[in-house]
């Protein structure tokens, strides 16, 4: 094998990840800081606030199957690069949101390019990711996400605390020229026109749906739904344990624990198969989310943090690689719309429904069930994917990768 057919850290893959990281910069950058705009400074009420990011979600989840269909038609590049423009142009759109359903209309806006945008960089890094190195690949791409997560939040904070809404949202469209700058960098699709002569006449809905991302992408869902518990609620739980001091260092210590198991995780799915990695990442995820639910200390809130990075860091890629692993390459973007859109429904359905529960139950309660809860997820990867899955053909499959 040609050493060059193994070499990951290319320039398209080193501007996809670049790109990817800017574009969910800022997407947190504005998730933690325009609930406060909302509030503060349109007068708006808390579920108004909360909306800002469900018709952000809502829009995203739509336009990703469509994302998918013209990936196919005229490449993955073009539709990175419209989806950065109309992205780039909704953050500069902000400077004229005076009122809440003018802000609305733009997060629905800004949702189309961020829906657009993610379906297309999976879809461009799977493709110049080496077959042999997909786990390992798809493992350092999703960390440009992870790592967004963490500066995101703190940049946009401090910006608004200290310099302001103007000078936030200018942080703002400057992470977005930067993804989009990166996304410039990138080459023109090589195989996409090959692929298309070669593609059949498929119905709409296998141009818009890819069937074989369904099962591991129902599995993600799953337990996105109880990750949107520490998303969304895991700063407010601090606050009531008196944690509020050291609560941006929950997704930092997320975020180092990401970074030094990485190169392990991602290495050992593509030796060993998922379920080598998935069991044991479902154990340590749970025992995060018991840690949260138990630990009122500043140490074992950080040690929940650091088994949620394990845990849930190490699944989320290793699902994502599955469902496209599971697809033909020509389908690899369709299959990353379709994981991606199930997986955003799971995390909008969690949000809704622990924001009720939490009406009725502690914050450390909810996340003492979520172990629970996180538990039962091994059962449903059992049935949905391990179960039907050959032993001699992944065995093979992974050594022939």
């Amino acid at each position: 094998m040609n050493v060059s057919d193994t070499k990951l850290w290319t320039k398209n893959f080193i501007s996809i990840s670049a790109s990817n990281f800017f574009l969910f910069l800022t997407f947190y950058f504005l998730l933690v800081t325009l609930p406060i705009y909302v509030v503060e400074n349109l007068n708006g009420e808390k579920s108004q606030a909360g909306l800002t990011t469900t018709v952000f979600l809502i829009s995203a989840i739509v336009i990703r199957p469509f994302a998918g269909r013209w990936i196919e038609k005229i490449g993955s590049r073009l539709i990175l690069l419209l989806s950065m423009v109309i992205f780039l142009t909704a953050t500069i759109l902000y400077f004229t949101a005076h009122s809440i359903q003018g802000l609305l209309l733009i997060r629905f806006y800004h949702g189309i390019g961020f829906g657009m945008a993610t379906t297309a960089a999976g879809a461009i890094a799977a493709t110049n990711i080496p077959q042999s190195r997909r786990g390992e690949g798809m493992g350092y791409f999703i960390l440009s996400s992870t790592l967004a997560m963490v500066v995101g939040p703190y940049l946009g904070l401090t910006a608004l605390q200290t310099w302001g809404v103007d000078a936030m949202l200018q942080m703002g469209v400057i992470a977005s020229i930067a993804a989009l700058l990166a996304g410039l960098l990138i080459k023109t699709d090589k195989n996409y026109h090959l692929l298309n002569k070669e593609r059949k006449t498929l119905s709409l809905k296998e141009t818009l749906f890819e069937g074989s991302a369904l099962p591991i992408a129902l599995v993600a869902a799953f337990f996105a739904m109880v990750y949107s518990s520490i998303l969304s609620f895991v700063s407010v739980h601090a606050h009531e344990m008196g944690l509020g001091s050291i609560s941006s260092y929950f997704f930092v210590v997320y975020a180092v624990v990401l970074l030094l198991s990485r190169p392990f995780t991602g290495k050992w799915f593509d030796r060993y198969g998922a379920n080598v990695i998935v069991y044991p990442a479902i154990i340590i995820f749970a025992i995060g989310m018991f840690l949260l639910g138990t630990g009122h200390s500043a140490v074992l809130f950080l040690m929940a943090a650091a088994f949620a990075g394990l845990g849930w860091g190490t699944l989320f890629p290793t699902f994502q690689t599955i469902a496209i692993k599971a697809a033909s390459p020509k389908r690899s973007a369709i299959a990353t719309a379709t994981f991606l859109s199930v997986f955003d429904i799971g995390i909008g359905v969690g949000s809704f429904l622990i924001g009720l529960v939490a009406a009725e139950f502690s914050f450390s309660e909810i996340y003492q069930y979520g172990s629970i809860y996180v538990l039962g997820g091994l059962f449903l990867y059992y049935s949905l994917f391990a179960r039907k899955q050959n032993p001699q053909e992944m065995v093979a499959q992974h050594k022939v990768g």
